[in-house]
């Protein structure tokens, strides 16, 4: 498959995703908290590993249309440069979160002979008042092939 063309990938700065609400659900932050090896934080404080899902799934959207986005080849076509969280606030178990999300950079790269796509998303998380709760930058890199 031909690499798409570099003006589609750029045009991708701005997408929004339809955005929505997450709650960490209690047995959700068990299994979680469980999986990691720690121990239950206090009172109802979430691990922080949520971020992971939470603001996909929470803006309304999916890996699967994430790939789809930068016209991924196949899922092994796909490198993670850096997954970052930014807390305002500490995640609590059963707090509904507002989540938007977004695309601030695309473009392609050349590094010697490797040429990808580099593209960052941005999840931002609010309380129902608007107070930033957290934000999580994602950039993934869509390996091209060298043309």
């Amino acid at each position: 498959m031909a690499n798409p063309p570099v003006e589609e990938i750029r045009a991708l700065v701005g997408h929004s995703f339809p955005g929505g609400t997450y709650t960490i659900a209690h047995w959700e932050n068990f299994l979680l908290t469980d999986c990691t090896g720690a121990e239950p934080l206090p009172d109802d404080l979430a691990h922080p590993v949520a971020l992971f899902h939470m603001p996909i799934l929470g803006a309304g959207t999916s890996i699967g249309e994430m790939f789809g986005l930068g016209q991924a080849d196949s899922g092994v076509s796909i490198g993670i440069e850096s997954y970052e969280w930014k807390f305002f606030q500490p995640l609590r178990e059963e707090q509904p979160y507002d989540i938007t999300g977004k695309i601030t950079e695309a473009d392609r790269k050349e590094e010697g002979k490797r040429t990808f796509d580099r593209i960052r998303f941005q999840f931002d998380l609010h309380e129902a008042d608007g107070s930033p709760v957290a934000r999580s930058p994602v950039t993934w890199h869509y390996n091209r092939r060298s043309e």
